[in-house]
């Protein structure tokens, strides 16, 4: 049988996906908050429909509940706001999850109703549908952060106006040398993390903190949106076609404090919190003003994927997942890759461009929390609750 912690973190997951969608109206769980969300009830049907693909048309040969619903959840001629739009209300949604999910629950712990496949050895199957259900339950806490973003009240009153922070950190030099990422074939290691890999490094410094709220409003009040040398291309074209001059979450209150929405509204900005909200192309001419300061932080990047998951295995990096870290480098397959449970799960994430983040935000699940944990998203997106972290030469380039 599926083992007892599994089958309690899958139930789990159940009931806080439900209570979410049962916290909101029919009509505001129906609503798509931001285009490249689903609505809550789109997130949540998702992750029903998974599960009877996987376990019934995958696994048992029945295909008569995925074929009548599979154009509402999976990519083809509808686009994702025409889904949301067809989907049935939520207390309909909720009620047919319950049968389905208590027969799924049945199924995981009686081996005898699952039967026999490669993809149940060492519960691989089953631990990717706990996590596919964790990774939509942080989707729909996003949504509801969308959703407060539209509440927000314009007469809020920033009481600890945020003030900016000095461009210093903290940092551990780690030394040229092979290392090794990705995970040691755990059966909760999604394909990407594996097979495990020995890399080869230069000596780099790392930020000991992540990016502060104080220190990006350092970058703001400099110029930093407005001022092209810090802008790559692809930031370029992105600056061109946006109005943004602030993080996703961050409003103006009428004295012009700055001020964050979070899931429970307006509420103040710490100025030595890590920043939350903004997408890669922000990362990088952040890191990019921080370099033409010059030394001793001369040369600073955002970290690469690998440095940050070795600092974490070296025990150096120890603050962090709080807000997601982005990484300079795009998603990409170590060599040796093999898809599970199959190619169609990963081919979307191994598209051109596609960026990284590490590290988990104050949203993200226990169970997706561990150090060759990878997440792709595009290198535009700034819903997610991301920010950065820094990487800089090792000191004796300055020697």
């Amino acid at each position: 049988m599926t083992a007892p912690s599994i089958l309690g973190t899958l139930s789990n997951l159940y009931e806080m996906q439900d209570e979410l969608l049962a916290s909101v109206t029919p009509e505001e769980a129906k609503r798509q908050y931001h285009p490249q969300l689903g609505s809550l009830n789109w997130l949540f049907g998702r992750g029903v429909y998974l599960e009877l693909y996987w376990l019934r048309e995958q696994l048992a040969g029945d295909d008569s509940l995925t074929q009548r619903v599979s154009q509402l959840f999976t990519p083809g001629d509808l686009s994702l706001e025409a889904q949301c739009a067809q989907l049935p209300p939520s207390d309909h949604l909720r009620n047919w999850a319950a049968e389905v999910r208590d027969d799924h629950l049945m199924r995981l712990a009686n081996p005898s109703m699952l039967g026999s496949s490669p993809l149940l050895e060492n519960e691989r199957l089953q631990w990717f549908l706990v996590q596919e259900q964790a990774k939509l339950y942080e989707q729909m806490l996003l949504v509801l952060n969308q959703r407060q973003l539209q509440l927000a009240a314009p007469d809020h009153q920033t009481k600890h106006p945020l003030q900016p922070r000095p461009i210093e950190w903290q940092t551990k030099e780690l030394s040229q040398g092979h290392y090794r990422i990705g995970s040691r074939h755990l059966p909760s290691a999604y394909d990407n993390e594996l097979p495990p890999q020995l890399v080869e490094l230069s000596s780099f410094r790392i930020a000991l903190s992540p990016v502060s709220n104080g220190q990006y409003l350092a970058f703001m009040q400099a110029g930093g949106y407005a001022t092209p040398e810090h802008w790559d291309k692809a930031g370029s074209n992105w600056l061109a076609q946006t109005d943004c001059k602030a993080p996703e979450y961050w409003r103006h209150d009428a004295n012009g404090n700055w001020y964050q929405i979070g899931l429970n509204g307006a509420i103040d900005l710490m100025a030595d919190e890590p920043l939350a909200g903004i997408n890669r192309h922000e990362a990088r001419a952040f890191a990019a003003w921080v370099s033409s300061q010059g030394k001793p932080y001369e040369g600073a990047v955002v970290q690469h994927e690998y440095q940050w998951e070795i600092a974490v295995r070296t025990k150096v990096l120890r603050d962090f997942g709080r807000s997601w870290e982005w990484c300079k480098n795009d998603f990409h397959g170590y060599p040796e890759f093999q898809p599970f449970p199959d190619e169609s799960v990963s081919s979307s994430a191994f598209t051109p461009d596609m960026g990284v983040l590490r590290g988990g935000s104050l949203h993200t699940q226990r169970v997706l929390r561990r150090s060759s944990f990878r997440q792709s998203a595009p290198p535009d997106q700034r819903f997610q609750l991301s920010g950065l972290r820094l990487v800089f030469p090792a000191l004796h380039r300055w020697t």
